[in-house]
Parts: C-alpha cells; sequence; structure tokens
C-alpha cells in the first residue's frame, strides 16, 4: 500500500480537520463536459482554493487518471502504480484493468518513483472528499519532453477505448516558481494562454522561450494532447500565486484549468 507522505505537511493529517478544510474550498458544481484538467499540488494553504474551484467541476467518473511530474527523481522515468493509496480520509484503489489495458510502449510499473512523490497525493483527498466508488491510475513522470507527453497521451487513449471506460484526466502541476508576485502573474499569462489555445506545439515553445519553471510542464501537455483528441478547449476557472497567503517577493503560481468537449 502506498500511504501517506505528505500528510500532516500539504494538507491536515487529521480525516475531520481535512474534510473541513476541502469543504471550505470546494462548493460541488460537475460539469459532464470536462474530460481533463490541470490542478496545482502546493500545500492548501497556498494552492488549495484552486485546485478546490477545479475539483468542483469534475464529474463523477469511474477513473481518474492522474499524472504528476517526478520531483524526487526515484524509479522508472514514466511510472505508473497499481498499489493501493492510503490518506486520511482511507484507501483509494487503482484501476488494475486499466493499467493493463494500457500498451506499456513508455509507461512502466513501478512503485519506487512514487513513494516520496507529493504532486500525485495531495489532489487524492479532493477526490476522496467529493466522489464516491472510483479508482485511479496515478503515473509519474520523470521525462517531460513533447514527444513523451504525446506517448503518454496516447496510451491512456488506448487504454480508454479499449476498455469504453469514462475518464477523467487530472495533469497535476504549479505554474511558476520563486518570482516576484507581478513578474509570475505575467509570465504564468502567457504560458495559460498558449494552453488555452490548445497548440501543443506553440505551448512547449512557450515554455522554451520563458524558461518556464512549471514543475509540470509536460503532465500538462499530456492533459492537452488527451483533450485535443476528443475535440475539447481549455478554460481557465482560477488563478492565484502563494503571495496571497505569504510574502509577495518570492511566489509560486497556481492555475485551475479545465478542458471541455
Amino acid at each position: 500500500m502506498r500511504r501517506s507522505v505528505v500528510a500532516g505537511l500539504f494538507y491536515p493529517s487529521d480525516s475531520e480537520s481535512l474534510k473541513a478544510q476541502i469543504a471550505e474550498y470546494t462548493s460541488k458544481n460537475p460539469d459532464d463536459s470536462v474530460i481533463a484538467c490541470v490542478s496545482p499540488h502546493a500545500g492548501y494553504m497556498y494552492s488549495g482554493r484552486v485546485a478546490g474551484r477545479v475539483h468542483s467541476l469534475l464529474p463523477d467518473v469511474e477513473t481518474y487518471v492522474i499524472i504528476g511530474p517526478n520531483h524526487t527523481g526515484y524509479g522508472s522515468p514514466i511510472a505508473v502504480s497499481v498499489d493501493e493509496w492510503e490518506t486520511p480520509l482511507g484507501v483509494v484503489e487503482v484501476d488494475v484493468e486499466f493499467v493493463k489495458a494500457m500498451p506499456h510502449r513508455i509507461i512502466d510499473i513501478d512503485e519506487i518513483a512514487h513513494r516520496e512523490e507529493h504532486s500525485i497525493e495531495v489532489q487524492v483527498p479532493f477526490l476522496q472528499y467529493l466522489h464516491k466508488d472510483f479508482k485511479i491510475v496515478p503515473i509519474c513522470v520523470g521525462m517531460q519532453d513533447d514527444e513523451t507527453a504525446y506517448e503518454i497521451a496516447q496510451e491512456i487513449i488506448a487504454a480508454k477505448e479499449k476498455l469504453g471506460r469514462e475518464v477523467v484526466v487530472i495533469a497535476s502541476s504549479d505554474m511558476h516558481h520563486y518570482l516576484p508576485d507581478e513578474r509570475c502573474r505575467r509570465l504564468d499569462e502567457e504560458v495559460i494562454k498558449a494552453i488555452e489555445e490548445m497548440d501543443v506545439r506553440k505551448y512547449f515553445s512557450t515554455i522554451c522561450r520563458l524558461q518556464a519553471s512549471v514543475c509540470g510542464y509536460g503532465v500538462i501537455a499530456v492533459a492537452m494532447n488527451f483533450a485535443r483528441h476528443y475535440n475539447a478547449k481549455a478554460n481557465l476557472v482560477a488563478y492565484a500565486t502563494s503571495g496571497e497567503v505569504a510574502n509577495r517577493s518570492n511566489v509560486v503560481g497556481y492555475a485551475g484549468i479545465v478542458f471541455n468537449v
């Protein structure tokens, strides 16, 4: 079992306190047209309101494919977990049938990559609070180039269509890191505009041109590729920086984006 590693750090370790915090950030208003999203993964006091806006819109589906960047460097470069995941709100099963249905041209089954990684974990309590009877497919991504992002999306699409499964793809990523608030917002605006245009090549060009410190730029591209396959459009639903609750001289940006068909 994959146990929580950031409970008590990024979010409360007490289940009732955790439920109360998520309740403050969410107001369930599911939109069945949402097939993918970008949600931040910082401590809830910083990014929880943005994440809550996104999660409030996610429809009830059987499987949530959560893709997060590998901050630790451990394990396989592209790693899916099949262990159960535990948070203070209980245990969530992995959709092993979905994992087996992926072609595994690029994705390995590997638990080591997930052991200390927070980017996927912080999304799970939101799902537990807002949904019932679901499973997850956690994919930790250490290679974030455009070709890899395309291949991961194709594996997800292949499994979805083979099984006829209704899924939502959650790309877990913060935006620019450790900049003055005004500059962070300005650079994030350029990245968000590139996402909204749904041109993946232009998006990667923007990331390179800005030398963007967007930690999950590749996992965002996975969501874009998945969404483009189903002719979805990107819509910004929330934005904030950590400067709204902390020092504005050195902030991290958080964007909440949904992809609607």
